[in-house]
């Protein structure tokens, strides 16, 4: 059966998630994070959580080797985001919000 699209939640948005009402998710981020971490540091990179979006968009800010490599885009989505998704896995996705340009 479809949803009910009078479902004044739905209207209004109240069943949207709100990252800041959860400390635990910011910190199961950090810890998985924390993991990859080496990796990207020996070549010179990092990486740093700026947010978490309603829609549990993961965004961080590529630091380092990884502001400037080419290889960031990749190492962002076959690296960085299959870990924090394995780790936390109510995350929708990772962006970067210093990515280089194309």
């Amino acid at each position: 059966m479809p949803a009910d699209t009078d479902d004044p939640s739905e209207a209004n948005g109240d069943d949207l998630y709100d990252p800041s009402d959860d400390p635990a998710l910011h910190d199961d981020i950090e810890e998985a994070l924390d993991k990859i971490r080496p990796y990207l540091m020996a070549d010179g990179g990092s990486v740093r959580l700026t947010n978490v979006t309603p829609d549990l968009v993961v965004e961080l800010e590529l630091l380092g080797a990884c502001g400037t490599c080419p290889m960031s885009t990749m190492t962002l989505r076959a690296g960085i985001e299959q870990a924090l998704k394995r780790s936390v896995p109510k995350i929708s996705r990772v962006e970067a919000v210093n990515a280089p340009a194309a």
